[in-house]
């Protein structure tokens, strides 16, 4: 269950594999996230906001495993069983495939070689993708729990995916804080996507 990159999501059927725009693996937005993890989880005694720092250092894909195991020491495991769930989901698709009275015979082995082929490809997309989401809990509890009011960010696509990502996590919880979202000028003129978080 490591991490690592895969693509962009597929589309597959008996005519081929096409890989969908803008539907980007979620590795793209997973060092993002650990990059906020890291430099939010601190002491905060006054100044309960962050603001990212585009120069911070890239993380590798084994660095990323274990700053996430650091906070989930049996992360691997759950993310194997959630990555099994998934495989026996795409083995679904293949009884389907055969199940289904449209198509012919030579049809229907053409998608199922297809599907078969991109497997694993797919499997890894799932597993960055319950990493990545698993790197939202943790931010989410670590706002909470340091009572943090304010993260900025670069106003670039990634980030912003990543911070309606974790405004989306308040969102779906019972918990009394909201979020909200927005672009603005910072001092330099230079726009930048800010999340206020009240209510605490």
């Amino acid at each position: 269950m490591k991490i690592k990159y895969a693509g962009p999501r597929p589309f597959i059927n008996h005519h081929g594999i096409s890989f969908k725009d803008g539907k980007e693996d979620k590795y793209v937005y997973l060092m993002i996230s650990i990059q906020i993890l890291s430099a939010i989880d601190k002491n905060y005694e006054t100044h309960h906001s962050y603001s990212y720092d585009i120069g911070t250092k890239r993380l590798d894909d084994e660095e990323m495993y274990k700053i996430m195991t650091s906070y989930e020491p049996k992360l691997y495991d759950i993310a194997q069983q959630e990555a099994i769930s998934y495989a026996s989901k795409l083995d679904l698709e293949i009884d389907d495939v055969y199940k289904n009275k449209t198509l012919s015979d030579i049809e229907k082995e053409a998608w199922i070689e297809n599907l078969k082929i991109m497997k694993d490809y797919r499997t890894q997309r799932a597993i960055n993708k319950i990493y990545y989401m698993h790197a939202i809990e943790y931010i989410y509890d670590v706002i909470k729990r340091e009572h943090i009011k304010e993260i900025d960010t670069p106003f670039f696509e990634k980030y912003w995916h990543v911070l309606q990502t974790i405004e989306g996590k308040f969102s779906n919880t019972k918990s009394p804080i909201s979020t909200t979202l927005k672009v603005e000028p910072n001092k330099d003129g230079e726009l930048i996507a800010k999340m206020r978080i009240v209510g605490y």
